[in-house]
């Protein structure tokens, strides 16, 4: 379901200042398919300059969220996890057991949100949704057919 976006050309329309160090950790976050934390991010940039640190990437990241193009979650695991903000709406399936995050559309789950927000009389601007599970078939340490 991802889909790649080009974080740096995301700065470049939202007039923000693109250095090298923040080119690297742009690219490596729109070549992402997983939801990295800070120290991931640092590791993937790390492998293509050595010479950033993780306060720049903590920098960088905070940047890119203020300015609405990157994505911080909590996925229960203690560790903001980011993504580059989506075009398209999706909501998360978080396995509990290995972290795995696995991303969703539901058309009738996305009616019924807003359904629920009218009944209370609210027009449904923005909504995030993060479901937290364990696999059917392995729950309770059996697997299940």
């Amino acid at each position: 379901m991802h889909q790649p976006i080009d974080l740096e050309a995301l700065c470049h329309e939202r007039g923000l200042r693109i250095t090298d160090q923040r080119r690297v950790i742009a690219k490596v976050l729109s070549e992402s398919t997983d939801h990295p934390d800070v120290e991931k991010l640092h590791d993937r940039a790390t492998a293509i300059d050595p010479g950033i640190s993780i306060a720049t990437v903590y920098r960088t990241v905070r940047l890119f969220e203020e300015a609405g193009i990157l994505d911080r979650h909590d996925f229960g695991d203690g560790r903001a996890r980011y993504e580059a903000a989506p075009e398209a709406h999706h909501d998360h399936m978080i396995d509990v057991e290995t972290g795995a995050v696995i991303e969703f559309v539901d058309p009738e789950l996305e009616a019924l949100q807003r359904q629920i927000a009218e009944k209370l009389g609210f027009r449904l601007v923005d909504h995030r949704m993060e479901l937290f599970g364990v696999r059917i078939d392995r729950e309770d340490g059996e697997v299940r057919k």
